[in-house]
């Protein structure tokens, strides 16, 4: 972490500077014009909010219908990837203090001799070795909104949500500078029924499923249910079943499936259990299912263990359904060449998933910071609106295969076990065999963008095999060259919008003239295409659109940090000081060596080109000057 470059100053140094004017940010009204009006305190609005905090000349709201924070969260899984994000934010490290890590994953079915009963078929790791620095893990989603709050209030901005705010109405007026008309209405007991009116440049959905926004501009979500009704449950047990702290896919005989998710804290335990198949058109409010029939499936599905609940201190009953919008934003499909997108939506206002994989929290927090970081650059002059038209189209487009995979993992689970009398069903070693085939999908490493404006094609993919293009830039372990520090490559990305240029220098000696690495920092520093230059505001840090990282092949011990390139060494802030956390060696401490790990070419070295949200963009070789300058220049505007 960096601190002090405009002057020392003490205190927490992660709470930012605040903005020079936060007059607007006291109030108790809402703001007659907004930049972004954000709909919804969910995890998808409180990413998006966190991002658009870090920019202080963006005007960002956030409202929720809630009177406030979030007590009790019904989402608990934790995708590596999505720890991958919540470092850029600066709280990785307290997630992976209170959560439960889900190491191993057991499975059971019937026992072959007495049938009636469980016995533990498989035990393997919940995440392939090396997939991820970090682990699987479970949290309760209000402490992961509060972590996002934390941020918000310590941002520049000081944003906090306004609560107590239903979305009644809202009309586009595309000749307008802000062209959303939101009208709110207050349901705090204070000022209730009192009518809001707030104009936007944009307005961002992330007000769930029955979303309001979604219904304004249109978009229905389309897909069906299983008609397979599961309940869940947090509970406080005493039980002699020996895998209770392991999360288990347990498969009975004839009395259903649960899966059992510890939870953080060390005794408190998640329970999906597998309930009656539901008649076409049937809701399963009409059952009317208590929690103690959960307790007794549960019961019966775990003989010949014993299961004692003490107390249940929340519970569950819901239908498996799949659903997903044709578009994300407001723009038809046929009009996406002459209008621009104003009003988006995002996680389940425009997906749906089953809880058991995991993935409606996890995709729609991915969903807000592929999406954050355009809106910010469009706002602040660095790319010009068209860039908007992406979000819907990469969004959309991983959502409906992450939806597929659900759907297929869900009828999995709820099909009748394989016997041999019938031959029909499902045979408990097919779901383990699923369950590692498609680990990257709970891993949520599985999203890849196609080729695009942002998303190079894969001609020089082959100098770093390790780093595919579109799918999230897999960190590594390197030695920082001037402290000596081991670190994750991938740590020093922020979520602050800059985009990342890593290069990887070739074999030969930094300092040498022959040095490609050394050409490429000359060619950046210098060259009138250079587009760390060119879309730098005059007087700004020359990494402040786009931060160069140096990583060498020699040892830590065997470089001179006086010997490098300038531009590894750049003056920044408004004292000129020097950045000396540029440059990186590797750790060649046994078999954790980057080139070798990510499959870099030694002889060529090559240029990684790592978006905003984590995803690489582009392989290139280390004297691709004119392809690097090009590869900007299809999205990006130089300062006016």
């Amino acid at each position: 972490m960096q601190f002090h470059l405009n002057g020392f100053r003490t205190g927490d140094p992660s709470v930012s500077e605040p903005a020079t004017d936060l007059a607007s940010s006291a109030r108790d009204s809402l703001p007659q014009e907004v930049d972004v009006l954000i709909v919804g305190c969910g995890p998808a609005g409180l990413t998006l909010a966190a991002q658009l905090a870090a920019f202080p000349e963006i005007t960002t709201r956030i409202v929720e219908q809630k009177p406030g924070p979030l007590e009790l969260g019904q989402a608990d899984g934790i995708a590596c990837r999505t720890i991958e994000m919540f470092d850029a934010f600066g709280f990785s490290e307290r997630v992976l203090k209170e959560s439960y890590w889900v190491n191993e994953t057991v499975f059971w079915k019937p026992d072959a001799g007495k049938p009636e009963t469980i016995t533990r078929s498989g035990r393997i790791l919940d995440v392939e070795e090396g997939l991820s620095e970090f682990p699987h893990v479970i949290l309760n989603q209000a402490r992961v909104h509060d972590f996002f709050l934390d941020v918000m209030r310590r941002s520049p901005s000081r944003l906090e949500p306004d609560y107590s705010r239903r979305v009644i109405d809202l009309e586009i007026d595309r000749a307008s500078s802000h062209p959303v008309t939101v009208k709110l209405e207050r349901v705090d007991p204070a000022h209730a029924g009192e009518i809001e009116t707030v104009r936007a440049r944009y307005v961002v959905g992330c007000d769930g499923a029955r979303s309001a926004v979604r219904k304004s501009i249109g978009r229905t979500l389309q897909g069906d249910s299983a008609n397979q009704a599961w309940g869940v449950m947090d509970v406080l047990a005493v039980t002699d079943f020996p895998d209770v702290r392991l999360k288990a896919l347990i498969q009975s005989a004839g009395e259903g499936t649960i899966i059992i998710i510890p939870r953080e804290g060390g005794y408190l335990i998640r329970i999906y259990v597998e309930l009656d198949k539901l008649a076409a058109n049937e809701r399963v409010g009409s059952r009317n299912i208590g929690v103690e029939h959960l307790i007794a499936a549960a019961q019966r599905i775990l003989r010949p263990y014993t299961f004692e609940v003490k107390q249940v201190a929340w519970w569950s009953v819901y239908e498996i359904g799949q659903r997903l919008c044709d578009k994300f934003d407001d723009v038809p499909e046929g009009e996406v060449e002459q209008r621009l997108p104003s009003v988006f939506i995002a996680g389940d206002a425009c997906h749906t998933h089953s809880p058991k994989a995991g993935q409606g929290m996890n995709v729609s927090m991915q969903d807000a910071f592929n999406l954050g970081w355009k809106l910010a650059a469009v706002l602040r002059g660095q790319c010009p609106p068209e860039l908007l038209h992406s979000y819907s189209a990469e969004r959309r487009a991983i959502a409906k295969e992450l939806i597929d995979f659900d759907r297929e993992w869900a009828k999995m689970l709820s099909a009748p076990l394989k016997t041999s009398e019938t031959g029909d069903g499902v045979d408990p070693k097919e779901v383990e065999a699923y369950f590692i085939r498609h680990g990257r999908y709970t891993a949520g490493t599985a999203t890849r963008y196609a080729a695009s404006s942002l998303i190079g094609e894969p001609t020089h993919a082959g100098l770093a095999t390790g780093f595919q293009i579109g799918a999230r830039f897999h960190s590594a372990p390197v030695i920082r060259l001037a402290d000596a520090k081991p670190v994750e490559l991938g740590h020093v990305a922020q979520a602050d919008g800059r985009w990342r240029l890593y290069a990887f220098a070739d074999r030969a000696d930094p300092s040498a003239p022959a040095s490609r690495l050394r050409a490429l920092c000359e060619a950046l520093a210098n060259a009138p295409s250079s587009p760390l230059r060119h879309y730098v505001v005059p007087g700004a840090d020359i990494d402040s659109v786009i931060d160069l990282r140096a990583i060498l092949q020699q040892a830590h011990r065997e470089v001179a940090v006086e010997t490098l390139p300038g531009l590894l060494l750049p003056r920044k802030g408004r004292l000129g000081l020097i950045d000396y956390e540029k440059v990186f060696c590797p750790d060649l401490r046994g078999g954790r060596d980057i080139f070798d790990q990510r499959g870099i070419d030694r002889e060529r070295g090559c240029l990684v080109v790592v978006r905003p949200d984590q995803y690489v963009a582009h392989v290139l070789p280390l004297d691709a000057h004119a392809a690097l300058a090009a590869f900007f220049a299809s999205f990006m505007s130089p300062p006016v």
